[in-house]
């Protein structure tokens, strides 16, 4: 396996790497509303269905209702309820207690000066509003609750805490009551719902605690990455995309310490105070996935009640947040199989930017932290491949004269390499020791919040953003001009340029179209990425010059 072989399986490693994301994954799709349903805006006329309320003969197994089938809400509405802390501003509603909106101050939905904060409640019907809860044998077919909160507006405070009460009474003679308290602190809130059998009659059932959602409408560069639900289920992480539900509803159980939903930078999530004996059941309708989180059907004899307890977590993914809120939420921040390497190298980048401010110069300072840490390595290849491209005259003669006797041919190609003091994978292994640090900073640069709306310079206003310089002219497919994406395919070419070429004429065509596949596969990534892209070429530029004027002798 000689150099050249391996510089093009790892371009070649990257091609299918990122021309899978830029062809395959496809932007999420709005999906129609289902029809004849009660919107927030448009309630449903008419009197509210009821259900017959089980006894303990008749249970049964819980399923998913679909949004066409589930009980208008009634004429009468309830309040809507403002909840303000310094992180997030919030509006629950008392018709069945679920958020009308979540938005979070600290980041907006654009980089724009006049940009909103970011919403993440998507969904408008009642019954699909985050958080919304029901009890009984079918997940949301109960009648929808009209709740009665002690306060109309919360507002926490610096260091305080603040709690919110709503009771309902359904006329099946079940009473719930949902307290929630608001840290102004943090993004965590706790619930606590009792559920209350007012009636002579035992009531057997199970609490659904039901989280519809849809993408956060992210950046361009987010729709390549995962967008769907996320479960931390018996000590593992299983992430389920929209389209994984498409043939039918998943069932996960166990031991469940987390049920969310992430985009790219944030993620909704439900931590249940019980983590044994949990199921999540997730069902999908285009880009939208519900998700109900219940437990074993319990006996609530008459006048008796149950207690349920959850946590949510609706902000950020920073891994430092989601390690402070602690119910291990910082497991959603997946980098794959390079996670024990990105993970560290996305502290160091932070580390950096407590100093320096600014994260574009932290990339700079990155990339050049991590090719000082690999460049006697990285000499020893370039060296190597040096050597070999000196000796290649050698090598093309004893492929010519021993063609038809490979035994004797790879004999005398071993004494060469003797004679010359060549290791014919001195060039490759380098190069594969680096691999999974480059696939580990790929990683990093395309799903770490830090980077999200980071401005660097000049027109470089938003490091998660593809590199544009609008020159007032609306380009096809571009929009703008990419600066950094040209610099960083002619710095890829040049460097190709300074390095041996194969001896393959094959493979040397090959290499010589990789500086364009390049570029266009980076037109939509994040300028962080890029900027890493270019300095990191830029450098094995430098150092390759150093060892073509060393050897030149």
């Amino acid at each position: 396996m000689d150099s050249s072989r391996a510089f093009l399986a790892i371009g070649l490693s990257f091609i299918i790497l990122l021309a899978y994301q830029f062809f395959f994954i496809k932007p999420p799709a709005d999906a129609p509303l289902p029809p004849e349903t009660a919107t927030l805006d448009q309630p449903a006329q008419g009197t509210t269905p009821q259900t017959a309320q089980p006894t303990v003969e008749t249970l049964q197994t819980f399923q998913p209702v679909p949004a066409s089938t589930l009980p208008a809400p009634p004429v009468k509405e309830g309040r809507d309820i403002q909840i303000d802390t310094d992180l997030f501003s919030a509006v629950v509603t008392e018709t069945g207690g679920g958020f009308k909106s979540f938005k979070l101050k600290e980041y907006n939905e654009t980089n724009a000066p006049d940009s909103r904060p970011l919403e993440l409640v998507k969904t408008k019907f009642f019954t699909e509003l985050p958080l919304y809860f029901s009890w009984g044998t079918v997940a949301g077919g109960q009648e929808i609750p009209i709740y009665t909160a002690d306060k109309e507006s919360l507002l926490a405070g610096p260091g305080r805490q603040e709690t919110l009460t709503m009771k309902a009474s359904l006329a099946s003679g079940l009473e719930i009551s949902r307290t929630m308290i608001v840290d102004n602190d943090s993004y965590m809130v706790h619930l606590t719902f009792d559920v209350h059998n007012a009636t002579t009659q035992p009531l057997q059932g199970a609490p659904f605690l039901h989280q519809t959602n849809q993408p956060f409408s992210e950046s361009d560069v987010s729709r390549y990455l995962f967008s769907g639900a996320a479960v931390l289920a018996n000590d593992s992480l299983e992430e389920i995309k929209a389209d994984d539900l498409e043939e039918g509803a998943k069932k996960i159980t166990g031991k469940i310490a987390w049920n969310a939903y992430e985009g790219t930078y944030f993620m909704t999530g439900i931590i249940p105070a019980e983590k044994e004996g949990q199921v999540v059941q997730l069902i999908a309708d285009g880009d939208k996935i519900s998700s109900i989180m219940s437990t074993d059907p319990t006996i609530i004899p008459a006048q008796g009640s149950k207690q349920y307890k959850y946590s949510i977590y609706y902000g950020p993914k920073k891994i430092s947040i989601l390690k402070e809120a602690g119910a291990e939420l910082e497991q959603i921040v997946n980098f794959g199989w390079f996670t024990p390497i990105a993970k560290p190298t996305l502290m160091l980048l932070n580390f950096i930017h407590r100093y320096i401010h600014n994260y574009g110069v932290a990339i700079i300072l990155l990339t050049i932290f991590i090719k000082a840490l690999f460049w006697p390595i990285a000499q020893k290849g370039m060296k190597s491949m040096r050597n070999m491209q000196k000796i290649q005259p050698k090598v093309t003669k004893l492929r010519e004269k021993y063609k038809n006797d490979s035994t004797r041919m790879n004999q005398e190609m071993m004494n060469l390499y003797k004679t010359y003091k060549i290791n014919p994978l001195g060039g490759c292994l380098p190069m594969v020791l680096q691999i999974p640090v480059f696939f580990a900073l790929y990683k990093v640069l395309l799903q770490a919040i830090e980077l999200r709306h980071a401005p660097f310079m000049l027109w470089i206003t938003d490091l998660s953003a593809p590199d544009r310089l609008w020159i007032g002219l609306n380009l096809p497919y571009l929009g703008g001009i990419p600066i950094l994406t040209l610099l960083m395919g002619g710095s890829m070419f040049l460097q190709q340029k300074m390095s041996p070429a194969p001896a393959d004429p094959t493979q040397a065509k090959i290499m010589m179209f990789l500086p364009i596949i390049f570029t266009f596969m980076f037109l939509n990534f994040a300028s962080g990425l890029v900027l890493y892209w270019l300095v990191n070429n830029l450098l094995s530029i430098g150092q390759q010059y150093m060892v073509n004027k060393s050897t030149a002798a």
